[in-house]
């Protein structure tokens, strides 16, 4: 029997009590934080916090109203467009005030209360105070103060794992773009010719839309749905006819996004598809000067001009046509490309590299996570 299970039988061995989250914390609308300037710079100490996805925007050199948080003062920021909880131990700023900052109120285990709150499923609405009007209200699991502080010490260790995982993967991705860099760079056999020699920038036919649907036979890929899930179909009557009168790449040729993230590649897998034209291109290169997988490294480094004149920037073919490429005797690149492989599949290797065992490492925590802090209701 664990030392968990122990305390649990002789604690509380009928259930505990359930309280709502605003029993445990304050909360603070962060109008006083806001950052004024947007100019966010990597050399700048103070993060600057945002709702959404990215969390930490970027970061700002102001030093007048920062939000003073430490590993012994910190404060869960919660995010009323997600309801994605943040815990926070370090100095900030924040975007807007689209977020609140919560406190736990005195006696509160308050590393257990975050635990907790990460337990609650809920899908966010259209209502844009999640945290007043509905999550405030849910209801969490009270132990006694030593089975919380037990639970506290498993999942940390989880998160200590896990935390020590992705810092490994942050010093591989850095080693992997170091050797990338120099291996292209220094190398006295390269002879530099640019992407035009090289190969035709081509592009398939263009589609109108009333020649897609929803649904139908081949995926047709736009600009935002590029390296994702197709959400438009073209009939393979359509498919057919184009692919054999117009521009279509070859397995494995790489495909380059003109337009949204200039410059995204992917290896083109050969499967039925069909392509936005002038956003999404490629080179049909010659594979007995140079091959698709050593371009696909070298297009990491992003070698074209990115025009943006317009009110829109992109990536023109003249300017993919006029980015030069260090052209290598093909054992030399099938060299680079077999190192290169290797830090790509430890890097971002989903299902064998270190992203995968992160991944494994977060469900396994998620697991005992919700296991460990499911009680029975006292008097339930």
């Amino acid at each position: 029997m664990s030392r968990l299970e122990e305390l649990v039988q002789k604690l509380c061995p009928n259930g505990v009590p359930y309280e709502k989250l605003d029993v445990f914390l304050d909360y603070e609308q962060p109008t006083k934080y806001i950052v004024n300037d947007t100019k966010y710079d990597d050399s700048f100490t103070t993060p600057v916090l945002t709702a959404g996805q990215s969390f930490i925007l970027g970061y700002t050199n102001e030093i007048d109203g920062i939000y003073k948080a430490s590993k012994d003062d910190p404060v869960i920021i919660f995010d009323d467009f997600t309801t994605g909880f943040h815990w926070v131990d370090f100095d900030f700023k924040v975007k807007s005030s689209a977020m609140k900052m919560l406190r736990p109120k005195v006696g509160v285990n308050f590393r257990f209360i975050y635990y907790a709150m990460r337990c609650i499923r809920f899908q966010p609405s259209t209502h844009s105070r999640h945290w007043i009007s509905i999550y405030s209200q849910f209801e969490i699991p009270v132990p006694p103060p030593e089975v919380q502080r037990e639970i506290v010490r498993i999942l940390d260790n989880f998160t200590e794992l896990t935390a020590e995982l992705t810092a490994e993967l942050t010093a591989r991705k850095k080693q992997y773009e170091y050797y990338r860099d120099e291996l292209f760079a220094n190398n006295d056999k390269a002879k530099w010719m640019t992407l035009g020699d090289l190969g035709k920038v081509s592009m398939c036919k263009r589609i109108m839309k009333n020649e897609t649907s929803a649904q139908g036979d081949i995926p047709f890929f736009k600009i935002g749905t590029f390296g994702k899930e197709a959400d438009a179909y073209i009939s393979q009557e359509t498919f057919e006819k184009y692919k054999e009168e117009y521009s279509y790449p070859q397995k494995g040729d790489i495909l380059i996004s003109a337009a949204g993230t200039i410059g995204r590649t992917i290896i083109f897998d050969g499967e039925p598809a069909y392509f936005q034209d002038s956003n999404i291109v490629w080179v049909a290169n010659d594979e007995s000067l140079v091959l698709n997988k050593f371009l696909y490294y070298y297009y990491q480094l992003q070698p074209w001009h990115i025009s943006s004149g317009g009110t829109i920037a992109r990536l023109y073919n003249d300017n993919i046509a006029k980015a030069k490429v260090p052209v290598l005797p093909i054992e030399e690149q099938k060299r680079i490309v077999a190192i290169l492989d290797r830090f790509d599949t430890l890097c971002n290797d989903i299902s064998a590299g270190l992203p995968a065992e992160i991944e494994a490492r977060q469900k396994q925590y998620e697991y005992y996570r919700d296991k460990l802090l499911t009680f029975k209701e006292l008097g339930a």
